[in-house]
């Protein structure tokens, strides 16, 4: 799937440091969700609260942003990523979300993202219908 131009214009507005790591993540994250080929459900990708997010039929599931710091990094973000079981990742908000940090695209362990992300689709919170539901969330099956 290629990045649409929401996306692109998002990258290219960033610092040469942060644009490496935006363009390393959408990289990986694109490629994982290609190879599920429609069997994980509809992937959406596009800028949703002015930063990179992947969706799985409507639900957000992957996304990134900056942060000023410090120290100046993007944050990977997974909004089920507190049920993932996983270390390197850390609690962000009041709900499932966990996220890590990068400072250089060099920082961003592949193995440990490709496991977090097939793990973003095995494991979902329904964040789609958190309005709906008053704020409640319930897991996916």
């Amino acid at each position: 799937m290629p990045l649409p131009t929401d996306i692109k214009d998002y990258h290219a507005a960033l610092s040469p440091g942060d644009r490496n790591i935006c363009n390393a993540l959408a990289k990986h994250i694109a490629a994982h969700f290609d190879s599920l080929a429609d069997s994980a459900g509809k992937v959406e990708c596009k800028v949703w609260h002015r930063h990179p997010v992947w969706f799985l039929d409507g639900n957000p599931i992957v996304g990134y942003s900056t942060l000023k710091g410090p120290p100046p990094c993007v944050r990977l973000l997974f909004w089920s990523g507190q049920s993932f079981d996983e270390p390197a990742l850390t609690p962000e908000g009041s709900f499932k979300a966990a996220e890590a940090r990068f400072t250089t695209a060099a920082d961003i362990p592949e193995k440990d993202l490709a496991r977090w992300l097939t793990k973003s689709v095995a494991i979902q919170w329904d964040y789609k219908n958190i309005v709906k539901r008053k704020g409640k969330l319930d897991r996916l099956p």
